[in-house]
């Protein structure tokens, strides 16, 4: 029997992995990599996107991430860090998990997150980095993003290389907040928000078809107040409803779950 090439992809990724001081895999597939530090953390997660790039680019040329802000982008370039000369960045077309609908420039936009911490030390193309258009309408910028999107995947559901997620102590992520419309989505691909219960309000998210149908979605959950969410999110004990990060299982791909002591205390 012919094994697909993403699963070998998968598999192949799963391997190189560096060590870390555990790995464990649990329900539905999900795996889990705990790290004695934050450092360790993000070497580990430097490691999976560099091996994603690499695989990806030979076998189509590209490699599609797309990545949440908060302290996401630090971690990343931290781990990227040792690995950057070895990356082709002319071939990466970066999208966002979500967006704030503020200027580029403005202190809460997870672009300016992104550049700070990322886009500035490493050469992807500006061009291949896929910022919002602003508009004082959410609809608009979410109809704008999607046609962004389509110029990559044409009219079929995009399929990202890798979505790198954080989730919040309420269990949200992206822009998928507990107990929200949103959350029961499945027609559109970017979703607009203008009531999101953490400011600011106006915003936009990837939804459920979209995230789940990835090849690879990778949370990064480091500290204590992470702790009591995990054994949720792994399926461990049952919570109704069910929080947003839970939600995300994808389809036909990897989930990986990067922790650090403090957030696996409770597993």
């Amino acid at each position: 029997m012919l094994i697909p090439p993403l699963v070998c992809l998968a598999a192949a990724v799963f391997l190189y992995l560096p060590s870390m001081s555990r790995v464990t895999t649990y329900d539905q597939g999900r795996i889990v990599h705990v790290g004695a530090s934050g450092d360790e953390v993000g070497a580990a997660v430097g490691q999976l996107v560099a091996d994603l790039s690499k695989a990806s680019i030979a076998a189509s040329g590209r490699f599609t991430l797309a990545l949440s802000g908060g302290s996401l982008p630090k971690i990343l370039e931290k781990g990227l860090a040792s690995l950057k000369g070895d990356l082709d960045f002319s071939k990466w077309h970066v999208f966002f998990a979500d967006e704030r609908c503020v200027p580029l420039e403005h202190a809460d936009s997870n672009y300016l997150a992104c550049h700070d911490a990322l886009f500035q030390h490493v050469p992807i193309p500006r061009a291949q980095i896929h910022t919002i258009v602003l508009d004082s309408d959410p609809a608009v910028v979410a109809t704008e993003y999607t046609r962004q999107l389509a110029s990559l995947w044409g009219p079929t559901l995009p399929r990202f290389d890798l979505i790198l997620l954080g989730m919040g102590p309420d269990g949200h992520t992206c822009s998928l907040f507990p107990g929200h419309p949103l959350l029961h989505e499945m027609s559109l691909w970017v979703a607009p928000i203008s009531d999101s219960p953490k400011p600011p309000p106006q915003r936009i998210t990837l939804t459920y078809p979209v995230v789940n149908n990835a090849a690879a979605v990778a949370f990064v959950a480091t500290g204590d107040s992470k702790a009591p969410l995990m054994r949720h999110m792994l399926g461990l004990e049952i919570q109704t409803p069910s929080l947003p990060a839970a939600r995300i299982l994808p389809t036909h791909g990897q989930l990986h779950w990067f922790l650090d002591d403090a957030a696996a205390s409770k597993l």
